[in-house]
């Protein structure tokens, strides 16, 4: 794959075009079960920086979304007791994409199919450019993690645990 490859629109791009966000666009080649260590590698960027979107659900099979440094896991336990709820999981993959209805691999946070609350690890917010899922498998946008804020309503929390 070319790096001048156009990449067609996602959901998650067309949210981000339609409130005039700043994003520069990454295609990589995926690997499958590469995850963020992939990604990083290819694009030659800190794994910390790159940002995955987790789709996890309480007790009450309730969903959310978890933005987590790739090179960090989520502490569920941590999660829930910030979050006020008993328990925190995640979702099997073909629950996850029915709720933000992108691929598991591809989830953006961006223009979910359904719409959930937001939970960001309140260091990602200290960084200057992420690099967040596009909405497609092996496509990465990056823009400041102030967007998250603006356009997500993404609410800061202290859930990460290093891997």
């Amino acid at each position: 794959m070319s790096k001048e490859k156009h990449i067609s629109e996602t959901p998650a791009t067309q949210l981000l075009r339609r409130h005039g966000v700043s994003f520069g666009e990454h295609p990589y080649d995926y690997i499958e079960h590469g995850g963020t260590a992939e990604s990083a590698t290819q694009l030659g960027v800190d794994e910390h920086h790159v940002v995955k979107t987790l789709v996890m659900e309480d007790e009450h099979a309730k969903p959310l979304i978890v933005l987590m440094h790739g090179d960090r896991t989520v502490s569920t336990k941590n999660l829930a007791r910030q979050i006020g709820v008993k328990r925190i999981e995640p979702c099997k993959p073909e629950v996850a994409s029915r709720h933000s209805g992108y691929l598991v691999g591809g989830t953006s946070p961006f223009n979910t199919k359904k719409a959930m609350p937001v939970y960001v690890e309140a260091s990602i917010l200290a960084l200057e450019r992420i690099y967040v899922n596009g909405g497609r498998r092996g496509y990465l946008v990056s823009l400041a993690p102030s967007v998250l804020s603006a356009l997500l309503n993404a609410r800061p929390v202290q859930c990460a645990s290093v891997d």
